[in-house]
């Protein structure tokens, strides 16, 4: 688990942000990479809309009832924003750094698969493949 907010990767003036909570996510973060351990649904996606960030991940929460652990997808591609989910057989909920070193990417909004962005590839990876090839 991270306290806060952790800094883990800097592709350029692009930096992978690791939070815990997408709660946390603020005007610093703007044009950032944020993997957060929080679920995907509804009221985390009033967070993650909050600030225009280069991407977002959030964990699927085992997707649920008319797919309300990934809501938040829809919330940001409806601001062109690249979104995606994570595997929560992957990544533990609430734990972005277990996100970062482990998380399977599950779903993606159409703003992150215009990036590249596919599901079954590891956040990590493919997080290093579109940005760090961008900016390096």
């Amino acid at each position: 688990m991270v306290s806060d907010k952790v800094r883990v990767e800097t592709f350029g003036s692009r930096a992978v942000v690791l939070m815990d909570s997408i709660s946390s996510v603020s005007e610093a973060d703007a044009g950032q990479v944020v993997v957060s351990g929080s679920h995907g649904g509804r009221s985390s996606g009033e967070f993650a809309v909050r600030q225009p960030l280069a991407a977002c991940f959030l964990n699927d929460a085992g997707v649920g009832k008319d797919d309300a652990g990934i809501a938040a997808l829809a919330m940001l591609d409806a601001l062109a924003r690249p979104g995606a989910a994570y595997d929560s057989n992957s990544a533990r909920i609430g734990d972005a750094q277990d996100a970062w070193d482990n998380g399977i990417i599950s779903f993606v909004n159409q703003a992150a698969a215009s990036l590249g962005f596919a599901a079954g590839e590891p956040v990590r990876g493919a997080v290093r493949r579109i940005f760090g090839k961008a900016d390096q």
